[in-house]
């Protein structure tokens, strides 16, 4: 039968093929088709010999066609034909489709539904045929019957796909339907049916499923919907990082729903491949990803998350693209940080806006997620983190110093995100060795070229990657190597930073840690003073890091070695024994110092005191190089006034006169070494044979600070040709000469002081020494006041520093104002009597406290160390706290006769910018530092203080300001102290940023003050409204 169908179909008509196939029965064509195309014999030329008798133009044959095509489809789906056969007979039916009439075509049309309804395919293979059955269909002009109704045939399409998009769909032939789309010409309104069928079918679909269903819908973007498929996609992926995050942090067992991290990160990460490859193809899908992440900036609900930002950072690698996506990502990540911060402060809007996630929060999950072959978005993530550092570091403000932080509301934001860009880097390099080359050459880079710029930052990055791994990094020692040939040309500040970022890696390169001290070498005989002052700071520092052998540990040094370096310390060849020959060494290097530029001796003078602590082995090379310079300047003859050689210190070049020894800087240093020397060695060093021949040594120093104390007790300003009479202008040489002694006299005497009191033992004598000390002092200190005028000028960088230092002040203070012990009392009475000297320690905590706020550290030792200098900021705030509420400004001013600040108004000053310092640097300690001021607390209640929130511990110290507030203003109008009220505001003010602004303090606080602005609305209260 088939041979006569061939034979008849050959023919050139027709006529006879048409006749004969209409004998046949149904059955016997279906019957002959099956068996031809079991068998594999060439079945298309049997239906293309069919297909020619059976015209549509004859119901008869449109009949025949659609029993044909039905048979076909069953086969196909049957699975019992060959690849090759199967695919034959569906590229036949595909090119006889457009033959078929309308309504034909619906009901072809609707078996394909039903059978996806039912779930009936078996292969999916004949869904290929599907899309050429509905393009054929919307070519028809004619109305159709459709339902009760008529349509045209592209009506039927549109209602065909609405009946398709609403049944159910198979999840294994999700993927064959979303491709089948992309072959169907669709209106916009017919792709957003079909998207939002696909998008709905994710969820039901296995996690291996995804991508190819992805790639198809992103094929299908091309027709339209482009924000909807993107932000299906983003939302999906959204939700399901935060149901695989609250799983893994839930402690029930999910062991059915869990997805494995590795899986789903593989998932994701294959997605946004495909999602960078459209969008190359395809620019509009970008341009549609920025405005979907705009437009939840501008509305409230925030469109990024984890996986949209990794998508972001992918998408960077498209150059056209990449701008835009970091301009945005840091758009976002700021204006992230400034609505916490709003929300943080505010509890009308945390009740207003809902819970927004952080932005910084996910980035950080992204660079964690990262680890599982993301090498996509590594590059983007790099990039970020250095754009971040280098536009929201700190800035240089007009008087050259550097803004490193600031409790200011527009600074926060700032440096939360340049805090983040450094995390990021630190993150990415510690997950991806292939990076980790990059990162170190590109923040080595910025600390070269950026000299005039502040670089704190990236010097506190470069340190963090040090610490982290210092053996890995040896594998790029040669670029940190090359940086040391810089260190010559760079801010003093960055070749320190730099230095003390590098220590861990010269503790396991011998030829890192040989190519620096080549460098310093060079750079002590340099031309350029910077060089010279760099290669001091470097020395100083190595000789902290490299331990001699016998040095005690120090558990209160400044900076701390962490693990990873006490494990290289072991393990290395250099071991304390060596380190001696090394650090002498160095020494011998550092005394060539002493003949050059006051700079350069202050610096080592600034610098001995720490390495004595950290290498207490190398005292005696320390102390007898100092005593030895002493000597230089030292009047050795006890009845010779004054008893330092002045006129020694002060070099004359021609019209040029400068200091050349910064003698009162030598002293200061002598007197701390000597003061922790008997503190600390001593103490441990008994029955060791040297003892005796150190003793006489140490006895020597002793000796010389009492007589030196003694001669300038003795001493008249005439003697050191300093009286009122003399000449202290700045344009003459004599003038210039004269301002450079007077301060070298007011920072010896100062230095002195402090000497005096820490041996005095509370002794009488002594305390009236103390006080004869200070009076020289401050005459000198009145004449340049007095005589100064505008053109006072600095003579070097810390003339104004009080050499007192941090803890002194503090031990000072208390003594001044809160020793209450009886044996005591006598002698702190000559101190207490004069009230010059009480308000000169007050001015001094002052000064330090500014100095702090400004810089970040004080002057003196332990000026680096931030714990001791909270401790002492703890103590001091105890005393002037006490002092201000004790002694009321009003009492005090009217008993008063001198001239300036009351101490207590000093006070009251010095609070305020404490209590600002503290929220600055000390965030985290708030607790420990309201404890500390509360002098109710006992040794005994600690457990229950314990539980005692910084809220009410602010409320306790506000309405102790909102009291003495309070009598101020109740004060008759001339003795109200307009200076008083502005700083108790500025206190309030400050304590109040400690209140949770949920709690029931924070509303007593906010009715207080609009009580009192209702009250006093008016005349004396008008400087509180400003």
């Amino acid at each position: 039968m088939d041979q006569k169908i061939l034979c008849l179909a050959a023919e050139k008509t027709a006529d006879k093929l048409q006749k004969f196939l209409q004998t046949l029965k149904d059955d016997d064509l279906t019957n002959l088709l099956q068996n031809q195309a079991v068998k594999g014999n060439a079945p298309g030329a049997l239906l293309r010999a069919i297909f020619k008798g059976s015209p549509c133009s004859e119901e008869g044959g449109a009949l025949r066609r659609r029993k044909v095509y039905t048979c076909c489809i069953q086969l196909v789906e049957s699975g019992d034909l060959q690849k090759e056969v199967a695919s034959e007979i569906i590229g036949l039916l595909m090119l006889e489709a457009y033959h078929f009439p309308g309504l034909l075509l619906i009901e072809l049309a609707n078996e394909f539904i039903g059978a996806i309804k039912e779930g009936s395919l078996v292969n999916g293979k004949s869904l290929e045929l599907l899309p050429i059955i509905l393009t054929a269909l919307a070519t028809k002009k004619e109305n159709l019957s459709y339902g009760k109704g008529e349509l045209s045939g592209e009506e039927c399409k549109k209602q065909l796909i609405n009946t398709l998009c609403s049944g159910r769909w198979d999840q294994q032939y999700v993927i064959q339907l979303t491709s089948m789309f992309k072959d169907v010409p669709l209106t916009p309104e017919e792709v957003e049916f079909v998207v939002g069928k696909v998008l709905k079918m994710f969820s039901k679909l296995n996690l291996q499923e995804i991508p190819p269903l992805v790639y198809q819908l992103l094929v299908l973007s091309s027709k339209g919907s482009r924000k909807s498929i993107l932000d299906g996609i983003i939302t999906f992926f959204n939700e399901l990082d935060k149901q695989h995050n609250e799983e893994q942090s839930g402690d029930e067992l999910l062991d059915l729903v869990t997805v494995p991290s590795g899986e789903l990160r593989h998932v994701e990460g294959t997605i946004i491949l495909h999602i960078v490859f459209a969008i190359k193809l395809d620019c509009e899908l970008g341009r549609e990803l920025l405005k979907h992440v705009k437009a939840g900036q501008q509305g409230d609900s925030n469109n990024l998350c984890p996986f949209s930002i990794a998508l972001l950072l992918s998408v960077t690698r498209i150059q056209r693209f990449e701008e835009q996506v970091f301009d945005l990502l840091k758009t976002s990540i700021v204006k992230n940080f400034k609505d916490l911060q709003l929300l943080q402060g505010s509890k009308f809007l945390q009740n207003l806006v809902p819970h927004r996630s952080c932005v910084s929060t996910m980035i950080l999950e992204v660079v964690k997620n990262s680890v599982h072959s993301w090498d996509h978005i590594t590059q983007g993530l790099v990039e970020l983190g250095f754009i971040l550092m280098d536009l929201y570091g700190p800035k240089k403000i007009l008087d050259g110093k550097t803004v490193e932080t600031s409790s200011s509301l527009s600074k926060m934001p700032n440096q939360y995100t340049c805090k983040l860009g450094a995390n990021i880097l630190l993150e990415t390099f510690k997950i991806h060795e292939m990076i980790r080359q990059e990162i170190l050459e590109q923040v080595l880079n910025r600390v070269v070229t950026r000299a005039s710029s502040p670089i704190s930052h990236f010097l506190d990055l470069l340190s963090n990657i040090i610490t982290y791994a210092p053996l890995v990094l040896q594998s790029c020692s040669s670029k940190v190597t090359e940086t040391f040939d810089f260190l010559s040309f760079l801010p003093l500040q960055t070749v320190q930073g730099l230095l003390k970022a590098v220590q861990p890696l010269l503790k396991v390169s011998m030829s890192m840690r040989d190519s620096l001290i080549l460098v310093l070498r060079k750079a002590m005989f340099a031309s350029q003073l910077d060089a010279r002052k760099s290669a001091v700071a470097g020395f100083l520092l190595l000789l902290k890091n490299f331990k001699v052998l016998g040095s005690l540990s120090s558990s209160q040094c400044s900076q701390s070695i962490g693990v990873s370096q006490v494990h290289v310390d072991i393990h290395s060849r250099y071991n304390s024994v060596a380190n001696e020959t090394f650090c002498l060494e160095i020494m011998d290097s550092l005394r060539r110092c002493l003949g050059q530029q006051a700079d350069v001796r202050l610096m080592l003078y600034e610098g001995f005191y720490d390495v004595l602590r950290r290498n207490s082995q190398l005292a005696n090379s320390i102390m007898q190089t100092l005593l030895s310079q002493l000597k230089q300047f030292y009047e050795s003859k006890p009845d010779v006034l004054p008893p330092l050689k002045l006129e020694a210190c002060i070099l004359t070049q021609g019209d040029q006169i400068s200091l050349q020894e910064p003698l009162d800087y030598l002293l200061c240093c002598i007197q701390h070494c000597l003061a922790w020397y008997k503190s600390r060695v001593v103490s441990v060093k008994q029955g060791d044979e040297e003892e005796e021949e150190e003793e006489g040594f140490y006895q020597e120093l002793d000796d010389i600070l009492e007589s030196i104390t003694n001669r300038m007790i003795k001493s008249e300003l005439e003697d050191f040709e300093l009286d009122k009479s003399a000449d202290f202008s700045q344009s003459t040489g004599i003038g210039i000469k004269n301002n450079i002694s007077a301060f070298l006299v007011m920072g010896v005497c100062e230095v002195l002081i402090e000497y005096n009191f820490c041996i005095s033992n509370f002794s009488k004598n002594k305390f009236e020494e103390v006080l004869s000390l200070f009076m020289c002092y401050k005459k000198l200190s009145d004449i340049l006041s007095e005589k100064a005028g505008k053109g006072k000028a600095k003579m070097t960088n810390k003339t104004n520093d009080s050499f007192l230092s941090m803890k002194f002040v503090s031990d000072l203070l208390t003594a001044l104002f809160r020793d209450s012990t009886q044996s005591h009392e006598e002698s702190l009475s000559v101190l207490r009597s004069n009230n010059e000297f009480m308000r000169y320690a007050v001015t001094v905590a002052l000064q330090k406290v500014q100095q702090l706020k400004e810089t970040g550290h004080v002057s003196g030792p332990d000026g680096q160390n931030l714990d001791k200098i909270f401790q002492n900021l703890c103590d001091i705030t105890r005393v002037l706290l006490w002092r201000y509420t004790s002694i009321p400004t009003s009492v005090e001013e009217s008993a008063k006769k001198e001239k300036g600040k009351s101490i207590s108004l000093l006070c009251l000053e010095g609070l305020q910018k404490i209590f600002s310092v503290v929220q600055q640097f000390y965030q985290p300690k708030i607790q420990q530092f309201l404890r500390a001021l509360d002098v109710t607390d006992q040794e005994g209640d600690e457990g229950e203080d314990a539980n005692v929130s910084v809220t009410q511990r602010a409320a306790f110290q506000i309405r102790q300001f909102q009291r003495s507030l309070l009598n101020l203003l109740s004060s008759e109008e001339e003795d109200f102290n307009s200076k008083e009220a502005l700083l108790l505001v500025s206190v309030l003010s400050n304590l109040s940023k400690l209140l949770e602004p949920s709690s029931p303090q924070f509303v007593q606080m906010l009715s207080w003050t609009s009580k009192i602005c209702k009250e006093n609305s008016r005349g004396k209260f008008s400087c509180y409204i400003t």
